[in-house]
């Protein structure tokens, strides 16, 4: 039985192993399981892998995502840019990174993004704000990152700094945080979202729930909203590409 499966903390939020148990199921894959496996550090990896050495594959997720790069063996070019890891291939006892975050996200971001949209921002510093990062450098859209924890002074922004000027002035606004997502429904970034309107665009990693706190307010305003599912599920099939490929390009 050929084993993958999914590493974070905590997984309650999780629809990995549901959608590849689906696809299994739906695609006739029956030498195939995906399984969760909460890890309370991510030192822990290494136990897991001893544990289960007939795993092929896993994907990574909060807080994982950058914590994980010390135990590649190798890193993809993508890896390397954006200093995070969602995807690992096992082979022969080696560990190969990749990024599925940055296709997931620019093939689902482009969906609803228009030509006004060009200055963002990026709310949240963790591994999954990297890959938001490396597209909006690709397409050329400037931004600012905003976090809770003060960081390097013109660098990056506290939430109080965020104030209706700025996000008048910013039309695309993307939550790489967990703030709304299931079961904590009630939290959400503290904006100014009354300096919104129907030029905004904003985009919610989170998919559980379907419509965060986050995204309410701004569809209240008329921004258009997106949530994260169309980006787990491309880069879902990603990883399958990645595990099942004779030679995925690193």
């Amino acid at each position: 039985m050929r084993r993958f499966g999914l590493i974070g903390y905590p997984l309650s939020h999780s629809f990995s192993q549901k959608y590849f148990s689906e696809k299994f199921r739906k695609e006739g894959i029956r030498d195939a399981v995906y399984e969760n496996f909460p890890l309370p550090d991510s030192g822990s990896l290494i136990s897991l892998l001893a544990s289960a050495p007939t795993l092929e594959g896993l994907n990574v997720t909060i807080p994982y995502k950058q914590q994980v790069l010390p135990f590649l063996d190798f890193r993809s070019e993508i890896v390397e840019q954006t200093g995070a890891c969602n995807c690992i291939r096992i082979r022969k006892g080696k560990l190969y990174g990749f990024n599925t975050d940055v296709p997931g996200f620019e093939q689902s971001l482009e969906k609803k993004l228009k030509p006004w949209h060009t200055r963002a921002l990026v709310l949240g510093t963790g591994g999954a704000s990297k890959a938001v990062e490396f597209v909006l450098k690709k397409r050329g859209i400037d931004y600012r990152l905003v976090s809770r924890h003060p960081g390097q002074p013109g660098i990056i922004l506290t939430y109080e700094e965020v104030d209706r000027e700025l996000v008048r002035s910013r039309l695309l606004i993307i939550n790489t945080t967990p703030l709304g997502m299931f079961p904590l429904l009630d939290a959400f970034p503290a904006l100014p979202y009354d300096a919104m309107g129907k030029e905004h665009y904003l985009f919610d990693l989170i998919y559980n729930p379907a419509k965060t706190l986050f995204l309410q307010k701004g569809e209240g305003q008329g921004a258009a909203i997106r949530n994260g599912l169309e980006m787990l599920t491309i880069q879902a099939e990603e990883s399958w590409r990645i595990w099942t490929d004779s030679d995925p390009i690193l």
